[in-house]
C-alpha cells in the first residue's frame, strides 16, 4: 500500500520514524530493540536511512595511512527488507543521489522490486564530509529531480541505457520527496524553494516530508505557501527531540534551522544532557500535540539515537 494511501485511509494523524541501518560488522538485533519500543503506537512505515561512502584513513601493514572509500552503514535495501518482513510495516528505503552512480541505483531498484518494497523516499542527500560543496557521483546525478526522472523510466519498464526490460514485474515505485520549511540551505530564498518543490510534485513525487522543525508556525506557513503554489500532496511534519545540549547549536549548524528563543533559552539553563533531553521530550510533546490538533496528515519522528525520547512523545499524544 502507498504510504499515501495508508495516510488516508488512517483517519487520524499518522505516526511513523526513521531508523539507521546498522553501522558495518555490527548485527541487526539492537535496530529491532528500537523498533520494539515504538511498533506498539501503529506506525504507517518505517523510514531506513541510506549512507554514502566517505574518504577515510586506514593504517597499512607497512605503518602508513592509506586513504580509502568506504560505507559506514551499508544495507539499506536488506534493512527493509527485514523489517517489512518482521514486522509487517511497510519499509520506506531513501534513495539518495549523493555517492551513488545511476547504475547502482538501478540495481538498488531492481533488488526493491524483487523484493517487494513498491515505497521510497527520493533524496540529493548530503554533500562528502571532505568536500565544500556538493559534487554527484562520477555518471550520478545533482538534483533529486534527475533521479525522480529514472525511477520514473523504471516504473514505465525502461533501464538507463533505454532498453526495455523483458517483463515488468511487481507495483511501480511510489515515492515521496524532502521539502524545507525554512527553506532549503542553497535556495536563494523561499519562493525559489517553493518553486523546486512544485517541480518535484509536477514529476510525480506523491508526498512531502519536512525537515526537522522547532517553531510550528514555520511549517503552517510552508503548508500554505505550498497550497498557494498548487501543491496539494500530503505534506508530513518531520520532527525531532533534542537529546543532548550541544544540539544547541549543532542542528541550527548541521541542519540550518532556527531555535525558538524560548526553547534554546531551556536548554542554556540545563547543566547535563539528561536535562537536554527532558527539554527536547517536553518541546516535542507541545509540537506534536498542537500539530495533531490541527489534524495534520502525518508525523514523521527522526528518532535517531532518541527512541526512547520519541517513545515518550508518542505515549503522551497518541
Amino acid at each position: 500500500m502507498k504510504v499515501t494511501d495508508l495516510i488516508a485511509s488512517n483517519g487520524k494523524t499518522g505516526f511513523s520514524f526513521e531508523v539507521l541501518p546498522p553501522l558495518k560488522g555490527r548485527g541487526i538485533s539492537q535496530l529491532f530493540r528500537n523498533i520494539d519500543v515504538l511498533k506498539e503506537f501503529n506506525p504507517l512505515y518505517i523510514n531506513i536511512t541510506t549512507h554514502r561512502s566517505e574518504m577515510v584513513y586506514k593504517n597499512t601493514p607497512d605503518g602508513l595511512y592509506q586513504k580509502v572509500s568506504e560505507r559506514s552503514r551499508p544495507g539499506t535495501v536488506a534493512v527493509a527488507a527485514a523489517i517489512q518482513q518482521k514486522y509487517g510495516i511497510p519499509a520506506v528505503p531513501h534513495i539518495i543521489c549523493s555517492g551513488f552512480s545511476r547504475i547502482e541505483t538501478e540495481y538498488a531498484l531492481i533488488d526493491l522490486n524483487f523484493l517487494g518494497i513498491t515505497n521510497i523516499l527520493l533524496l540529493r542527500g548530503d554533500k562528502a564530509k571532505h568536500e565544500n560543496r556538493f559534487i554527484p557521483n562520477d555518471n550520478g546525478y545533482s538534483h533529486a529531480t534527475e533521479l525522480q526522472i529514472q525511477v520514473n523510466e523504471f516504473n514505465r519498464g525502461y533501464f538507463i541505457d533505454g532498453t526495455k526490460m523483458d517483463i515488468v514485474t511487481g507495483e511501480p515505485f511510489s515515492y515521496g520527496v524532502a521539502g524545507y520549511p525554512e527553506k532549503h540551505e542553497e535556495a536563494p530564498n523561499i519562493d525559489i524553494d517553493i518553486q523546486y518543490a512544485r517541480q518535484k510534485i509536477d514529476n510525480g513525487a506523491e508526498y512531502i516530508v519536512t525537515q526537522m522543525f522547532f517553531d510550528n508556525q514555520k511549517y503552517y506557513d510552508f503548508v500554505d505557501r505550498c497550497r498557494k503554489a498548487g501543491i496539494n500532496v500530503p505534506i508530513i511534519a518531520g520532527l525531532k527531540p533534542i537529546t543532548t545540549m550541544n544540539q544547541l547549536n549543532l542542528l541550527p549548524k548541521v541542519f540550518h534551522v532556527d531555535l525558538p528563543m524560548e526553547l534554546a533559552t531551556e536548554l542554556m539553563k540545563c547543566k547535563s544532557d539528561a536535562d537536554a533531553k527532558q527539554v527536547g521530550v517536553e518541546w516535542c510533546k507541545m509540537q506534536a500535540a498542537d500539530l495533531i490538533a490541527h489534524n495534520i496528515p502525518s508525523i514523521h519522528f527522526y528518532s535517531l539515537n532518541a527512541t526512547k525520547s520519541v517513545e515518550q512523545v508518542a505515549r503522551a499524544v497518541y
